[in-house]
């Protein structure tokens, strides 16, 4: 991989080796295959492209200072894909055999995880998709399971750098009771209008307000959102926003640091009040943020004034990437190490 810069990738897509799939039908799902192809065979009446039966996953595989490869969480994702199924009525992965997709996926790209200290990572991508032939809101009788991997950068150009976030209010991310707490690519679909509005504005992007009253924070755009006063880590707590694994993982690590966590309804208003604030998942980790801009309420909010992300925020962000480099001790069984 001598034609790779590790160090100079972006977070995008490049063919490696191989990918896993697996077919659902006539009830049941059947085994594991291992393609060398980026391509697949859909009919044009399938569920997926007509009525969105899809939901994909993210997570990475690190190698660490001992040469060896870990992935991170990966039951959860699989718990969470099949929480997405059971949303859009998809027939459920197993976890197990999910595990086994990821470990192949990634051992036979082994070649394709970047090197410690790269600051890049191998991203791993399941997604399910609706496969049978159907003019009619019904689910699919068909599905296809698959994993793909690419190396990928930082999320951000900037790093671990705090960038600006604007609130838009005219736009919503998600409906109570809706799809906004599954991953499914619609609610993804939902975020770009406001987000390419933010970005041309200058801004890394949108933080969304609640649909029903615009009083709370829900989520920034492809991440959960967090603020750190008094020494206690607080994120949202609604219907709406997707139950991140990351953000999950920093509350736990947040304890571990003597804060309290508090996960509540956030009111707007009390954004006053945070000394950090960030956004987190599995791309960035974390995100510092640099300042709120709400236009239609003529506020701004700031939370670093010399460029530089919070001490809470820096020592989370150090504690989870040393788990997942295995510079650190493994405490709560995250890692899963490829022999």
């Amino acid at each position: 991989m001598e034609n790779i810069n590790w160090s100079g990738l972006s977070f995008g897509y490049m063919k490696t080796d191989y990918n896993v799939r697996c077919y659902y039908r006539d009830g049941k799902w059947g085994e594991l295959e291992i393609s060398d192809s980026e391509s697949i065979t859909l009919h044009i009446a399938s569920t997926c492209l007509h009525y969105g039966q899809e939901a994909f996953e993210g997570l990475k595989a690190f190698k660490g200072r001992d040469g060896k490869i870990r992935i991170f969480r990966m039951r959860e994702n699989a718990l969470r894909m099949q929480s997405s199924s059971r949303g859009i009525l998809m027939a459920e992965f197993p976890v197990e055999l999910f595990e086994e997709a990821v470990i192949e996926a990634v051992s036979r790209n082994r070649r394709f995880v970047p090197p410690y200290e790269s600051g890049a990572s191998l991203y791993i991508r399941p997604l399910l998709i609706g496969t049978s032939a159907q003019v009619g809101v019904n689910p699919s009788k068909e599905y296809l399971f698959i994993v793909f991997v690419t190396p990928v950068g930082p999320y951000f150009k900037t790093g671990f750098k705090p960038t600006p976030y604007l609130i838009l209010r005219s736009y919503d991310r998600a409906a109570p009771q809706g799809t906004g707490n599954i991953k499914v690519g619609g609610n993804y679909a939902a975020s770009l209008v406001a987000g390419e509005i933010a970005h041309q504005k200058g801004y890394s992007a949108v933080l969304y307000l609640d649909s029903k009253e615009k009083k709370y924070i829900d989520e920034c755009g492809p991440a959960n959102f967090f603020g750190i006063k008094n020494n206690t880590y607080i994120t949202p707590d609604s219907n709406s926003v997707l139950p991140s694994i990351t953000n999950r993982s920093l509350m736990t690590l947040a304890e571990e640091m003597g804060m309290k966590v508090e996960r509540r309804p956030v009111p707007v208003s009390e954004l006053a009040e945070f000394e950090e604030a960030g956004a987190c998942g599995t791309a960035a980790v974390i995100s510092p943020i640099l300042r709120i801009d709400d236009p239609e309420e003529n506020k701004s909010y700031v939370f670093s004034k010399d460029g530089t992300a919070g001490p809470a925020s820096r020592r989370l962000y150090d504690r989870l990437r040393a788990i997942q480099y295995g510079d650190q001790e493994d405490r709560y069984g995250w890692v899963t190490v490829l022999q």
